[in-house]
């Protein structure tokens, strides 16, 4: 099939090419006067004065999160430490096999299973906690952290970074709430490949509530909707952006089709990714991420050292820019909105993508990857967008490159600049971290258009096939060609998934209830038998 899909593709080319040389600004017309209305619906803003407007979809994000973090008791806070237990490893065993199995007889059975000799072959799967964590994440770290930071600085100023990290806090809970979800109502095909994600638990779950109709409908429209997003959001405007950085960095504007062979090298690299699925995906991810993000935060890290004097005076402006927003548009209220939707939009905590992914996940207890799920927000926003907001806190102290209050358009650019006034010529690196962060959104992406094509025209190599073929096309297009009004449409269509992702989820929140009880009734089990002495506590950790 991997010969296959590289040999049609590459028949491709000549249309790819016609895309090229086609007027960007006819296409990126003719799409605004078709999809314009739903764009304007979606991020419709509710005026609440005549200074400031609120987005609906940002609403009910926070509205949600709000609603999952108190239902659940501050999971985001009390779940933390056993969301890295969990990460480790150190409930594998119960996770693989069943607490029952494994400690559910206080008298011990010589002909029972050996814990040593037990093997990984009884819990529904294909990857890790850590590989669904890390696939998760490469579609949410990225592009929003380096330049939305950026933005959001530039029109709430620095007390926005105080509201965004609000924000990732409280999005804990909702990714909580969806992945628990994900994995609980999943399916699994004869050989072990996972469907999972709000099209599985939006059917199967609200049918068990005696609103199968309801169910189905919602299920159908998210697919709609995340099959749009991965052509878009998720793959042609992360192509756009690395291609843009490439060009720039290397100033081959006078290179003629350079966007495209550029998009042809990140197609072929996407390909040979995406055609192994899941299990391909998430070792990629599982070593890309942890290095792209480390080598931005380990930067961030070393310009912190450098200013060190400067974090306390840096976290003061946060604080009090947060609760008085003196000298910007909007004031109080409008940093709040910046932070916060800066901070939602960045994590995707309510959207349901991240569930298609945790779904995959080899485990006996739904539960337990909803708890490794809420660390993706803490990282994608508590950790890597705070530290971007630090940097350009810190480097912009004297104003020498950015007017807070005064919007900008090109956040990349202004995250290198502030990088570079400690670390000389970092744009560079930086634009192998947007690559990067491009390269992984796709590859993500792509796993989460494919689910949600599946779930409307089957399962079948034909269907993957096309829909594969479809991705690497638009890679190539999104590298080649300016689209706002396609990439404004998909955002779109990214965010018109919190509609029925959030309905479903509230109406299932008794089953994430009691799942949650259910796991950990699981651990303290274990932790009984620990104590007991029935079981080493070094062979746990």
């Amino acid at each position: 099939m991997k010969r296959f899909l590289l040999s049609a593709f590459a028949l491709m080319l000549p249309i790819l090419n016609f895309s090229q040389q086609t007027t960007s600004e006819k296409i990126d017309q003719i799409f605004k006067d078709y999809t314009g209305w739903f764009v304007e619906a979606i991020f419709y803003e509710i005026p609440f004065s005549e200074q400031y407007r609120i987005p609906w979809v940002l609403i009910v994000l926070i509205g949600g999160a709000l609603f999952f973090t108190v239902y659940f008791k501050f999971i985001n806070i009390t779940g933390f430490k056993t969301a890295l237990w969990v990460v480790k490893g150190k409930y594998e065993d119960i996770e693989k096999h069943g607490v029952d199995k494994l400690y559910g007889d206080d008298i011990h059975d010589e002909k029972a299973d050996i814990l040593q000799t037990l093997r990984d072959e009884s819990a529904d799967g294909e990857v890790s906690h850590f590989q669904a964590l890390t696939a998760a994440l490469s579609a949410t770290v990225g592009l929003g952290n380096i330049a939305g930071v950026a933005v959001a600085l530039s029109i709430g100023g620095p007390g926005a970074t105080f509201w965004m990290i609000v924000a990732g806090i409280l999005g804990m809970a909702s990714k909580f709430a969806e992945c628990t979800l994900g994995v609980k109502y999943r399916d699994v095909g004869e050989d072990g490949t996972v469907y999972g994600g709000p099209m599985y638990y939006l059917s199967k779950g609200l049918k068990e509530k005696k609103v199968a109709g309801l169910g189905k409908v919602l299920a159908v429209l998210f697919a709609i909707f995340v099959i749009g997003g991965s052509f878009g959001g998720g793959n042609m405007f992360q192509a756009n952006q690395a291609a843009a950085q490439f060009i720039q960095l290397f100033d081959l504007q006078s290179v003629d089709n350079a966007g495209m062979y550029f998009g042809i090298v990140m197609a072929f690299l996407v390909a040979i990714v995406i055609i192994g699925g899941i299990k391909r995906i998430a070792k990629v991810t599982e070593k890309v991420v942890p290095f792209m993000a480390g080598i931005y935060v380990l930067a961030a890290l070393i310009i912190l050292a450098a200013n060190y004097t400067k974090i306390g005076a840096a976290f003061s402006l946060i604080f009090e820019g947060a609760f008085s927003g003196l000298g910007i548009a909007g004031g109080l209220v409008g940093v709040m909105i910046q932070g916060i939707r800066r901070g939602a939009f960045s994590n995707e905590a309510g959207v349901g993508s991240a569930a298609i992914a945790h779904s995959a996940v080899r485990t006996k207890y739904p539960a337990s990857e909803g708890i490794v799920a809420l660390l993706e927000p803490f990282v994608d926003t508590v950790v890597i967008c705070t530290m971007t907001a630090l940097v350009i806190i810190i480097t912009n102290f004297d104003g020498q490159f950015m007017e807070y209050g005064v919007e900008i358009k090109e956040g990349v650019e202004l995250t290198a600049t502030a990088f570079n006034e400690v670390i000389p010529n970092f744009s560079i690196i930086l634009t192998i971290a947007v690559i990067l962060f491009a390269f992984s959104t796709m590859i993500s992406w792509s796993y989460y258009g494919m689910q949600g094509w599946k779930y409307l025209f089957g399962k079948g190599k034909t269907t993957d096939l096309v829909y594969k073929l479809l991705f690497l096309f638009f890679v190539v297009v999104g590298s080649s060609i300016s689209l706002g009004a396609v990439i404004d449409f998909s955002d779109a269509m990214i965010f018109a998934m919190v509609v029925p992702n959030i309905i479903g989820v509230i109406l299932l929140t008794p089953v994430v209830r009691k799942e949650l009880k259910r796991y950990m009734s699981a651990i303290n089990r274990k932790r009984d038998a620990i104590e007991d002495g029935a079981i080493d506590f070094k062979d746990e950790m």
